[in-house]
């Protein structure tokens, strides 16, 4: 991964996962959800997976589990929940930032430019 790609993962994940992570959590934790932590959480996440997977690309099955771990303790920290609402949150905003992308990118690609990075 070049630093371009990383830098507009990180832009990504602040514009598209961020404002996610954050109506998920105000629907699971309340008021203990602030849009500051949902941008600490996707940009934190980007950032940590970019490097779990520099050093761990040959055995990919180790990082994903890797990261699993760290998107679920990120959420869990910063939005003050238990695992089980962590797990929640987590699950559901995954399927929506992934659907909102898959749109996004179709739009780009169709338009001639390529796909958002994250989806490579």
């Amino acid at each position: 991964m070049n630093w371009v790609t990383l830098l507009v993962q990180i832009v990504v994940a602040a514009v598209i996962l961020a404002p996610v992570l954050y109506v998920v959590g105000k629907l699971f934790v309340g008021n203990k959800a602030k849009f500051s932590h949902a941008v600490w959480i996707g940009v934190l996440g980007v950032i940590i997976g970019a490097v779990v997977g520099f050093f761990l690309s040959g055995i990919a099955i180790v990082g994903t589990l890797i990261m699993i771990v760290v998107w679920l303790v990120l959420i869990t920290h910063f939005f003050n929940c238990g695992l089980l609402r962590g797990v929640a949150i987590a699950v559901i905003a995954g399927i929506i930032y992934l659907i909102i992308s898959l749109i996004i990118s179709a739009i780009l690609v169709a338009l001639g430019y390529p796909a958002l990075p994250s989806l490579w």
